[in-house]
């Protein structure tokens, strides 16, 4: 009961749909392989505890590099790398509405997949050139689809902020 309780604190609104038997799972998992080993002065539910808030700021590490990747520009010279205050734990519901609406952003292109190569390319740090070789685009297409993007993420805009 108590690790239950500890799984559901530390992967509360946790990004990915991850749920708080997930994150008890793995720790064990881990613990179970040898890849986080269990000193003997320290208790079970405090070693586990640690274990789980360990794996769940992985994922809100991993989560806020994907978010600053796929809202970065295309120019390498423009992205906005990582920083010391970027390491921070951000505000639950800071990262709730951030995934929110990276959800109604795929939502949104689900119909479009030309878009959805596009983000997905951004999503793995690649500049448009690249987006075009890796899928067979042109460049007109791409840019064509970029403003399509823009458009529609603009239009939407305004009926999420209502």
């Amino acid at each position: 009961m108590r690790l239950k309780a500890l799984a559901r604190l530390w992967s509360r609104d946790l990004p990915g749909g991850l749920g708080w038997s997930d994150i008890l799972h793995e720790a064990i998992a881990r613990v179970l392989d040898g890849s986080r080993s269990w000193p003997p002065d320290v208790p079970i539910l405090a070693f586990l505890s640690g274990v789980m808030r360990s794996i769940c700021n992985d994922h809100w590490r991993r989560a806020r590099l994907e978010q600053r990747l796929l809202v970065s520009r295309d120019d390498p010279d423009q992205r906005s790398w990582p920083s010391e205050e970027a390491d921070e734990v951000p505000d639950p519901e800071r990262v709730l509405a951030a995934a929110q609406t990276l959800a109604n952003v795929y939502r949104l292109f689900e119909d479009d997949p030309l878009a959805l190569k596009i983000i997905a390319g951004m999503a793995d740090g690649l500049a448009a050139r690249e987006i075009c070789k890796v899928n067979g685009i042109s460049e007109l297409d791409y840019d064509t689809t970029r403003r399509r993007m823009r458009r529609a993420l603009l239009r939407e805009q305004r009926i999420w902020s209502k």
